[in-house]
């Protein structure tokens, strides 16, 4: 039994203002039904002794701790860096614009 008609689908596809063939209508309406039906046998297996979750497995952080550090200084950076001017590094230019 279709919970989506195909009526409904071009209801809400007016109101998204997307232009769909009678074909696609169709098409449509049967792929959201699918949709539909899948997520309402999700609402029955998930009864109120299964706890909700956002992801399958238990995530973890794997980044490192944010610990600050000794800032690297800029004249011995820029020493290594082909080109410098001004105590920035000059790159260059890609886009032709006037710089």
């Amino acid at each position: 039994m279709s919970t989506l008609s195909r009526d409904e689908v071009a209801r809400v596809a007016g109101l998204a203002r997307i232009d769909l063939t009678p074909a696609e209508l169709d098409r449509l309406a049967g792929e959201l039904d699918v949709i539909v039906e899948s997520v309402a046998r999700v609402s029955e297996i998930a009864t109120p002794d299964v706890p909700a979750t956002s992801h399958p497995l238990p995530l973890t952080n794997v980044f490192r701790p944010d610990v600050p550090v000794a800032v690297l200084d800029r004249d011995a950076v820029l020493a290594a860096a082909p080109s410098a001017i001004d105590g920035k590094f000059a790159v260059p230019q890609i886009l032709g614009e006037d710089a």
